[in-house]
């Protein structure tokens, strides 16, 4: 979607797709989960735990830390991970409220 055309929709509408679209592939899901297991994480550990290489890891921390699901903390030279819980609770409200604007009228 081009940048201009998002200015038709409402902020939360838009929020809603950037999330959707950093949901849309199975490595950002696992990493999601396996960040939600381990509280804190440590770059390393999830490539150890993927079937990825360590740059394309690397490329989807960067597309969860753009939308906010995450957040990063250098220390010396690794980064650590972890789930931002604010941007958790705001991406379950929004999703919460759109599944429950939906109503099932036909098939």
């Amino acid at each position: 979607m081009g940048l201009s055309k998002t200015e038709s929709f409402t902020h939360a509408q838009n929020e809603i797709a950037l999330l959707a679209k950093a949901l849309g592939h199975p490595a950002r899901i696992a990493i999601l989960q396996f960040l939600a297991e381990q509280k804190t994480c440590v770059c390393g550990d999830i490539v150890d735990e993927l079937p990825l290489s360590q740059s394309t890891v690397s490329q989807h921390l960067k597309e969860l830390k753009r939308v906010g699901l995450i957040k990063g903390q250098i220390e010396g030279p690794t980064v650590c991970y972890c789930i931002d819980a604010r941007a958790l609770q705001r991406s379950k409200h929004l999703l919460a409220e759109l599944f429950a604007e939906v109503e099932v009228t036909c098939c």
